[in-house]
């Protein structure tokens, strides 16, 4: 299969337990949960991607261990290609998840293999990442990897920065569009060197004058913001009622990205991928709450 999307990222598995209240220092509570679900902001992407109907391919790293089977099932179900995700000599990215009875959560992310995908790891699984019409980035890998890929990609290359890491400048720039919400935009700018305060449409039209091509800013249930050197527009959300709104903002890039290999601009895609998004907070879960091609109309 030549891809049509290839997404350089990671995997994880999430592991999520529930708790009245978060514990004190040295303090031990009673919790319920500890399923553990697949998670990772380059698999998430992926599958968003996938079950829309694309054709993907993932580059990424897994460990030997009981969590690598769980972490990529949904990927492997939707069809994403997994040749390039390669098991490698650590534990499979982790991020253990604490939810109080207010829904407050604390996150603690181990890399694991993850922090495999350097330079050298995507130099030797380069053959999607040339192939491929677009390739999709975050800032869950080590940023030697990000710059490789964009060195490496021959189509268009769409950059999720999050979390915010630094990378290189040029690498960083290649982004077209750059996505971010409202807080990575700041954080963007700030390390552009940059004043990263302000309205989110002021955030935008100063990162296309940064040097960016075009920008697409996510904000949530406001919908999202596209600019470019024509200026900066509106895209709204529908109104739902969120159940759940983790990974809601990999269901908007996956399906961004989507729409762009199938010839939308910028603007139209962004308004299937805020129907996406929107349709995937009223379900519970990340992966699992993304739809399949024709549960939503582009």
């Amino acid at each position: 299969m030549t891809p049509q999307i290839t997404v350089v990222g990671s995997v994880n598995a999430d592991l999520t337990v529930t708790v009245d209240r978060h514990p004190l220092p040295g303090e031990t509570l009673l919790g319920a949960g500890g399923g553990v679900t697949p998670g990772g902001k380059g698999a998430n992407q992926a599958c968003a991607a996938a079950r829309l109907g694309a054709q993907v391919a993932l580059v990424g790293a897994v460990g030997p261990d009981a969590n690598a089977e769980p972490a990529t099932a949904l990927l492997h179900e939707a069809g994403v290609d997994m040749t390039h995700v390669e098991e490698v000599a650590d534990v499979t990215g982790l991020a253990v998840i604490t939810v109080d009875a207010a829904g407050e959560n604390t996150i603690i992310v181990v890399p694991g293999a993850n922090a495999k995908v350097d330079g050298a790891f995507v130099a030797k699984h380069r053959a999607p990442v040339e192939a491929a019409e677009l390739v999709l980035l975050q800032g869950e890998i080590p940023a030697d990897g990000f710059a490789q890929a964009v060195a490496l990609a021959r189509g268009r290359v769409v950059v999720n920065l999050a979390p915010v890491v630094e990378v290189p400048r040029g690498a960083l720039l290649a982004a077209d569009p750059l996505m971010a919400n409202e807080h990575e935009a700041g954080l963007i700018l700030a390390q552009l060197g940059l004043d990263g305060v302000g309205a989110p449409p002021e955030l935008a039209a100063r990162l296309v004058d940064a040097g960016f091509a075009s920008v697409v800013l996510t904000l949530g249930a406001e919908g999202a913001l596209v600019a470019d050197a024509d200026g900066v527009r509106a895209v709204p959300s529908p109104r739902v009622e969120a159940v759940d709104t983790v990974g809601a903002g990999d269901a908007f890039a996956g399906a961004f990205c989507w729409r762009l290999v199938e010839g939308d601009t910028l603007d139209d895609a962004a308004v299937f991928a805020a129907r996406v998004g929107a349709y995937s907070v009223t379900r519970r879960g990340a992966q699992p709450s993304y739809p399949l091609a024709g549960d939503v109309q582009h």
